[in-house]
């Protein structure tokens, strides 16, 4: 798996919510370069094994899904003349 990236206002995003972490839980500051690496060091070390996780999430959502693929899309065939009969019959 290649290194986790992300977008600019993400990655700003997810730098400003360790500062503050860091703030309101350790009393410390935490400049824009600590955090920065932080985030690295967190999605390098860790990144991997959520992104696992999530695959895991999504395959077994999809194979639920996928064993009852007749029953959510089955289509009822040749009823054109079976539904005519039924309107035929409510007009009468």
């Amino acid at each position: 798996m290649k290194r986790i990236e992300l977008p600019t206002p993400s990655r700003k995003q997810a730098i400003a919510s360790l500062q503050r972490y860091f703030e309101e839980h350790f009393d410390r500051e935490l400049g824009d370069l600590p955090a920065g690496l932080l985030l690295d060091y967190v999605l390098d070390e860790v990144g991997a094994l959520v992104y696992n996780r999530a695959i895991a999430d999504a395959q077994a959502r999809l194979s639920v899904r996928l064993a009852d693929l007749s029953g959510e899309l089955y289509a009822e065939e040749f009823t054109y003349w079976p539904n005519a009969d039924a309107r035929r019959r409510k007009r009468s």
